[in-house]
This record gives structure tokens, C-alpha cells and sequence, in this order.
């Protein structure tokens, strides 16, 4: 799952109370999906800091709520805002995410695009702009393991 630092960094999310907070914004119908079909309480994501001087992932939250509408997208006030998203009918949705584990060190995109086993990691693909990726076990494992360091 990626977030912008700048807009919500992992140590935003440590400061939460619970170290919880909602995944909000999303604006990809795809992405929507995943969120709102597919993310489960109890699985676990990669939080990735994307648009930055070093994009990586940084740790690893739990998703501890299914997908439930964005709240923000009914907010007029919200950089989230959608006047076509209505509780009646929601457009968008998020997850309450909980950190479980900020890494001693962001893992680089550099040091993700180098690993083989990484070759098919959605992230890796040209073009891939989504802001939720799925990530294969042996994927996650081999991220996991370039966090030992």
C-alpha cells in the first residue's frame, strides 16, 4: 500500500492512537476493489513511501477492518471529496490499517528492483500506478528477508 510522506508516512501512522488509522483516498477503481472485495482483518501490507527522495517500503501494517466506505469522500472539506459518492451509494473505499513493524531501514525501490525473485512484483511492472498492489508470498518473504539486514 502506498502513501506520498509527505501526505501520510509510516511515522504518521506510528503517532496514531492504537497505531491505527483509516487507508483513505484511494481513486483508483481498481485499487477500490482490492480495498473494498478482497483485503481481509488479519492480512497484512507492505507500507510503501512512493513520490519521494527514496521511495521503499518502510514496514508492515495489519488490516484490522474490512472495506467500509470512505467517509472522506462525502467530506466537502476533504482533498478526498467526491460529489458523486453518496452514503446511499458509495464510490470509494478504505480499511483501517495498524502498524505492526516500521523497518530500521525503507527497503529501496533500488534494492527491490535487484532481487530476481522480485522480477513479477506488481510495484516492479512499467506502468503500475496503483496506490494497492497484491504481493505474492514468496514476494513478501523475500522483502521480509532484505529487512533482516
Amino acid at each position: 500500500m502506498k502513501s506520498e510522506p509527505s501526505v501520510f508516512s509510516i511515522d504518521d501512522l506510528a503517532r496514531r492512537p492504537g497505531r491505527t488509522d483509516s487507508w483513505d483516498g484511494v481513486r483508483n477503481y481498481q485499487a477500490r476493489n482490492m480495498l473494498r472485495d478482497e483485503m481481509q482483518p488479519g492480512d497484512c501490507a507492505f507500507f510503501y513511501h512512493s513520490s519521494c527522495e527514496e521511495p521503499g517500503v518502510a514496514g508492515v501494517m495489519k488490516i484490522v477492518s474490512r472495506g467500509q466506505p470512505d467517509t472522506a469522500a462525502f467530506d466537502r472539506r476533504s482533498d478526498y471529496y467526491d460529489s458523486g459518492s453518496t452514503p446511499a451509494a458509495p464510490r470509494w473505499y478504505s480499511v483501517d490499517v495498524q502498524l505492526q513493524r516500521k523497518f530500521k531501514r525503507v527497503i529501496t525501490l533500488t534494492e527491490l528492483r535487484a532481487q530476481r525473485a522480485l522480477a513479477g512484483l506488481a510495484l516492479l511492472q512499467r506502468g503500475n500506478r496503483l496506490s494497492v498492489l497484491p504481493v505474492s508470498s514468496a514476494e513478501w518473504k523475500c522483502i521480509l528477508s532484505l529487512a533482516a539486514d
